[in-house]
């Protein structure tokens, strides 16, 4: 089997290490299980679960350390400013203040790729960060704010992408409001060629709003230095980015700065991104010599941590009379808020179906607006309800049926790279979903449910990656008693990490659950693994915790055959105990092997293999909505989402349902009400907070049908895992809005679609 190096920094104890790990390229075959064993796939409740539901979790808010104090940050007022002047004299004689820091008196330190600094003199969108008070209490920092004399010289500025890319807008930046200075372009074949091949061509454009994450945990940092060390309790899906952006940033080494995040409330890709407010505690902290706490309001989460960008997309797609896709094009541009971010969504355009002749050109574009981040599927949910939406109209068009267009269009390998899937069930997705639907109760004639209340079914495929990736190590301590120990520099964001990782070790171990205890989000204490987005945890994880598991095990099997004094190959291993296999007498049990061998415990460290080469890995799947539309009200309701999915090995079908619960029902929220608002006239945002900033609710939520249609993925690991995050996200709002036409027989081509929207469109078709 190839093998790959896979560079890797990891603390262990304190200590810096830098380790050049060999491992395996490639997956090959599943690690050999006691099928009466069998625990991955299966429903098991989470490990965590009784903490969370206790109150017993400890999440970074509920870092209390003795002598603790509190920091508020001053915000920009205005969406495009210089500070000319900035006086704390009286800021600084207020109750409890124990310090203020600006852009005065620390350092420049760089920040959003170099583009500004923690604190700039020049503010770019209402929220940019002014100043940062600690004090005795959260509400003397807040008091304190009000007290800061700030001079600002106004400057113009933009809050509409597409105003933005004019020749004449205020520029955000001094290179000009396009980022990078030019569109992001793609092609392949000929374009003109397959349009003159056509027998049909659509061209329609689609629009998708902000999106802000809105997680139910705001985000916060706890900061404490001991001496010139520094340990950050942190709301992050990044334990080591953290680790490294701090330690860069106040100029320290890695090993003097120490991660920690035990319980998440949400980031949905927010919290990828380290904070400026981690870095201003921390020069907070060392200022005062006294721990600090900051945690956000609601209002500065609305404004300032990140949101999904928006887009306007101009699609063309053609095809023969025989269904065949002959040229695509999709030309886009989104505004990424003040600083550099990404609103790029034609991947799923690019590379989905199958066909010849593609061209995209995307604009990522500055506004005075708080800076996009990653979503949840960045990129693919925009694009996806756009492509989904144009190609069931080009269906139409062609009197096909809208899954028998995209059967007909199939990939069968990777239209960008030119290589073939690791495993791809896309086909089966669509069959089971139909069947589970109903598809066949589908409006041939969309719009022709008669009376006020009218049904409609519609459906749209999605691609993601979630292969997973090295570098990520697993610590496996086995203890005399037969208890294990799994540590790894991974974070459970609320998706069941802690679950997965003991189920894998269990079923190999053929140890009970209740035997496993798992360390993670500390990278003080566990070996590097990847940040937790992209749907790469449990891919990227759990083959680390399979290969430590199996090291173990032939680790007892080698050490009993000492003892029992036996060949090795004559030895079985089965539900923790070693048997000899013809004589029944010569066995010993986890427990004894360990005291026999005087150890108290025996460790392994399990590594993720390299992606094998020569393949693309995607998952794949379907989802089908069903709805009904009131035509007085122009209420949309979400009957019911079935989602068919290739997502490779299923590892805990409890907390996989939970994703995809989860991911549906925020893509309700973006197909349906979500949708930041701000003020043209002030660069304000006026949906900063939860009142005003309309997100669905258990209420909203339909039923909901999950369909696996895969299993192990045996090419890219020993686990044979896929992520599931986004692919539960991604095609929802595409089917909502497919099922929307087929129901009132209008197309919606912008999001959300709010009840006045859909009034619109009824009122226009007459």
């Amino acid at each position: 089997m190839a093998r790959k190096i896979i560079k890797s920094k990891y603390f262990v104890e304190e200590d810096f290490v830098e380790v050049l790990a060999e491992v395996p390229e490639g997956g090959g075959s599943p690690l050999p299980v006691n099928e009466e064993m069998k625990v991955i796939g299966q429903p098991v409740a989470r490990l965590d679960g009784y903490a969370k539901v206790s109150g017993t979790a400890r999440y970074t808010f509920d870092i209390n350390l003795p002598g603790l104090a509190h920091a508020r940050t001053l915000r920009s007022p205005y969406a495009h400013a210089r500070i000319t002047s900035i006086d704390t004299t009286e800021a600084d004689k207020m109750p409890g203040v124990l310090g203020i820091i600006h852009h005065q008196n620390v350092e420049q330190i760089p920040w959003y790729n170099n583009t500004s600094f923690l604190f700039d003199p020049h503010l770019r969108y209402v929220g940019d960060e002014v100043a940062c008070v600690v004090a005795e209490t959260e509400a003397m920092a807040v008091a304190a704010l009000g007290q800061i004399k700030v001079g600002y010289e106004e400057l113009p500025f933009v809050v509409d992408a597409a105003a933005a890319m004019k020749e004449d807008a205020p520029a955000v930046h001094e290179g000009g409001n396009i980022q990078g200075g030019k569109p992001s372009v793609y092609a392949r074949g000929d374009f003109e060629t397959g349009l003159a091949e056509a027998d049909v061509v659509v061209e329609e454009t689609f629009a998708t709003q902000v999106e802000v994450h809105n997680p139910t945990e705001v985000h916060c940092s706890v900061v404490n230095w001991e001496g010139d060390r520094l340990t950050v309790w942190d709301s992050t899906q990044a334990i080591f980015s953290v680790r490294d952006t701090v330690a860069d940033s106040l100029g320290l080494p890695a090993s003097h700065v120490r991660v920690i995040k035990k319980y998440m409330g949400g980031g949905f890709g927010s919290k990828l991104t380290t904070g400026k407010y981690t870095v201003m505690a921390a020069l907070l902290a060392r200022k005062i010599g006294r721990p600090v706490r900051i945690a956000l309001d609601r209002e500065e989460m609305n404004l300032a941590v990140g949101n999904r960008p928006d887009s306007v997309q101009k699609l063309t797609v053609a095809a023969r009379k025989d269904g065949t896709l002959s040229a695509m094009s999709h030309w886009s541009f989104g505004a990424v808020g003040a600083y550099p971010s990404g609103a790029a969504c034609s991947w799923p355009f690019r590379t989905i179906y199958q066909c010849a002749n593609v061209k995209t050109e995307e604009y990522s574009v500055f506004i005075n607006a708080g800076p996009g981040r990653p979503f949840r599927a960045p990129g693919h949910v925009q694009g996806t309800f756009a492509l989904e939406s144009i190609l069931d109209d080009v269906a139409e068009k062609l009197g096909l049926d809208p899954l028998d267009f995209r059967r007909k269009n199939h990939a069968t390998t990777d239209q960008v790279m030119n290589l073939p899937y690791t495993s791809k069930k896309l086909l089966e997705a669509y069959d089971a979903g139909a069947r589970a639907i109903g598809w066949e109760r589908r409006r041939q004639v969309p719009g022709s449910d008669l009376g006020r209340f009218k049904r409609g079914i519609g459906v749209a495929s999605q691609i993601w990656w979630g292969a997973g990736t090295p570098p990520a190590g697993c610590i496996l301590k086995l203890n005399r008693d037969g208890s294990v120990r799994l540590i790894a520099g991974t974070q459970d964001i609320g998706t069941g990490t802690y679950t997965v990782m003991a189920q894998v070790a269990a079923e190999i171990l053929e140890i009970p659950l209740d035997r496993i205890q798992v360390i993670l989000g500390d990278t003080a204490v566990g070996p590097y693994c990847p940040l937790s987005g992209g749907s790469l945890t449990t891919p990227s994880v759990t083959p680390a915790v399979a290969d430590a598991a199996q090291q173990m095990k032939e680790k007892l099997l080698s050490a009993a055959a000492a003892i029992l004094e036996v060949p090795q190959g004559e030895l079985e291993y089965s539900r923790g105990e070693i048997r000899h296999t013809g004589d029944a007498a010569k066995k010993k049990t986890i427990t004894e092997i360990l005291r026999e061998m005087r150890e108290q415990t025996l460790l392994t460290f399990g590594t993720r293999n390299a992606n094998p080469e020569g393949y693309a890995i995607n998952s794949f799947g379907a989802q089908f909505a069903e709805v009904e539309v009131d035509t007085l009200t122009g209420h949309v309701q979400v009957v019911k989402v079935v989602a068919a999915h290739d997502i490779g090995r299923p590892i805990n079908r409890m907390t996989l349902e939970n994703q995809f619960h989860g991911g549906i029902l925020q893509g309700i929220g973006f197909a349906l009400m979500e949708e930041r608002v701000m003020d043209p006239q002030t660069g304000k945002v006026l949906t900063v907070n939860l009142h005003d900033y309309k997100m669905p609710t258990i209420m909203d939520m339909p039923e909901i049908e999950v369909i696996v249609v895969s299993e192990a993925d045996t090419k890219i690991s020993n686990v044979g895992a896929k992520g599931v995050g986004e692919p539960a996200m991604i095609p929802t709002p595409g089917a909502i809005a497919n099922a929307v036409y087929n129901a009132i027989g209008v197309r919606l081509h912008s999001l959300p679609m709010t009840p006045d929207k859909v009034l619109r469109a009824l009122a226009e078709k007459g």
